[in-house]
């Protein structure tokens, strides 16, 4: 009986010691593509940030860097309709675990679907602000004639609201990231191995 007691007091320990523990449950795994989309508007959006730092701190005067800001802006909104079509026609979507409680879950679907609304829409906000420039500009490998004369109250809103949809974009990512590292190493139920690309399932 002394035996047996000291067996299960040993597997508590090593259960409830947190830092070298391997996650309590696993809740199912994404499939790879919509892994893949994931990591691959990751990097996209965090070098879309950057460039659009560099432009904020005086960057204007490199039109290649804002031929890249744009043409990588319609790359992620490609990108992101994708992801939304597979989403809702063909991808596999784990659930949450059982532990996280349902006013949890609700938030972290808002953040989710505030990201995809974001990203959809500063990409329209920056090609507005394009547009209404009234100038000739370069996207992709094409250079293109102006196609709007030039209204400098509607340029302005539409680079106010880039702006703003920037700020805000950072601050949902922030959460998302803030929330991806509770599960990871305080919770550890499971939640950022769905996504992960090295994670078995």
């Amino acid at each position: 009986m002394r035996r047996k007691g000291r067996e299960q007091m040993t597997e508590n320990i090593d259960v409830t010691d947190w830092p070298h523990a391997k996650p309590r449950s696993k809740v199912g795994r994404f499939d790879q593509t919509s892994i893949a989309l994931h990591w691959l508007t990751f990097v996209l959006v965090g070098a879309q940030l950057a460039m659009g730092w560099l432009l904020s701190h005086g960057g204007d005067e490199i039109p290649a860097l804002v031929t890249a800001h744009r043409s990588m802006g319609i790359s992620i909104w490609i990108i992101v309709a994708a992801r939304l079509f597979w989403r809702h026609s063909f991808a596999h979507l784990p659930p949450f675990p059982a532990s996280m409680p349902k006013l949890q879950q609700r938030l972290a679907k808002l953040n989710e679907y505030g990201l995809y609304g974001l990203l959809l829409i500063q990409p329209l906000t920056g090609l507005g602000n394009t547009l209404f420039h009234g100038r000739p500009f370069a996207l992709f490998a094409w250079q293109m004639p102006a196609l709007l004369t030039r209204d400098e109250a509607v340029f302005h809103v539409f680079r106010l609201m880039h702006k703003f949809g920037a700020l805000a974009l950072l601050a949902l990512i922030g959460i998302h990231a803030a929330a991806a590292l509770l599960h990871a190493l305080i919770l550890r139920d499971g939640v950022l191995q769905r996504i992960l690309p090295w994670t078995a399932g």
